[in-house]
């Protein structure tokens, strides 16, 4: 019987779909985001609800409408899925509002739940009736996991991932679904797999989008930089940090390096520090440049509110035939996270 914490099974980041011939059947589950969660329902009477990260600290205590709604829910059951929740206020799925809720405890996690509504979306189970499922192919844990929604008549905040073998419907999801906020892509599962704790069996594949910014810092030299932190200006022409790039590539790096300049005096990140990834305390050691180059690069769509990139960036290429002006404003698109 399994017990909290698990390891979930995990996913690879792909450009394109994995051919079937080497994976056989696949099936394709929209991806949202949200926080990775196991949800462990209780094995005897007077238990309650446990709700496990991907990192397996447990935050039940922080999402009460969920322990509220527990009662749909059968004994024995471990369910795999995506936690997200609902800005009643904004109409839509909230990064920013399940980072509010997860760090929420006591009489404040009861009051959020009223204005972010938690949802957990199931796409496996691992655990049924105190029998672990491990071990049977997705194809059957998906059957049941179907079965479990319909004969319990589950409602919200239990949602079911939605799932298709079919490629063209997939297809249609990355590219239209992507659209709404919350919706990042899909998840590629052979059918015939079982469950792996740990291991990265499956494939993720995130809508990107093309898009400018301006190059204001760099990380390495300006002959040899490495990562470019990039910007764009408000309505009031300040420059607002929205993103760092993915390591360049040589090619790119000489490209880069052969245009940028030493920042001038009063350069409007001076003071400003970056970390080196979305939530990271690390910082980086930068350099500031003058705020000029505009660089073209692709960005998957899980940006935080005012448009900052959690992801790195990809370079794509310099846009030397456009202006810093003409670069669209902060917030305008998918945004190094600056403090």
């Amino acid at each position: 019987m399994l017990r909290p914490p698990v390891e979930p099974m995990l996913a690879q980041a792909v450009e394109s779909v994995p051919g079937s011939g080497v994976l056989g059947e696949l099936a394709f589950e929209q991806k949202f985001d949200g926080y990775r969660a196991l949800l462990f329902t209780p094995t005897r009477a007077g238990g309650r609800l446990l709700v496990q990260t991907r990192r397996g600290s447990m935050v039940q205590d922080s999402f009460p409408d969920l322990a509220a709604a527990a009662d749909q829910l059968p004994d024995g059951l471990v369910l795999d899925g995506e936690l997200v929740v609902w800005d009643t206020q904004a109409g839509q799925l909230s990064f920013e509002g399940l980072q509010r809720r997860a760090a929420a405890r006591g009489r404040s996690a009861r009051g959020l739940a009223r204005l972010l509504p938690a949802f957990f979306i199931g796409f496996d189970i691992l655990q049924q009736d105190m029998t672990e499922l491990l071990i049977y192919p997705y194809r059957q844990r998906r059957a049941r996991l179907e079965a479990l929604f319909a004969t319990h008549r589950l409602s919200a905040p239990w949602t079911l991932c939605p799932m298709t073998t079919d490629l063209v419907k997939a297809q249609e999801w990355l590219e239209s679904w992507t659209e709404v906020s919350g919706v990042e892509g899909i998840v590629v599962k052979a059918v015939n797999q079982p469950y792996r704790t740990g291991y990265r069996g499956w494939y993720k594949l995130r809508r990107r989008d093309t898009t400018e910014a301006i190059i204001g810092a760099i990380t390495g030299t300006l002959t040899r930089p490495q990562l470019l932190l990039l910007g764009r200006h408000d309505p009031h022409d300040h420059l607002r940090p929205i993103g760092c790039t993915a390591p360049l590539r040589p090619e790119a790096t000489r490209l880069v390096g052969g245009n940028l300049t030493a920042a001038d005096r009063g350069h409007p990140w001076t003071g400003l520090r970056f970390a080196s990834s979305w939530g990271s305390r690390d910082v980086l050691d930068v350099t500031l440049v003058r705020p000029e180059l505009v660089a073209e690069i692709s960005a998957d769509t899980a940006v935080d509110r005012g448009g900052v990139y959690r992801h790195p960036v990809r370079f794509r290429r310099l846009r030397l035939d456009v202006t810093a002006e003409d670069v669209p404003r902060f917030g305008a698109g998918p945004a190094a996270v600056a403090s």
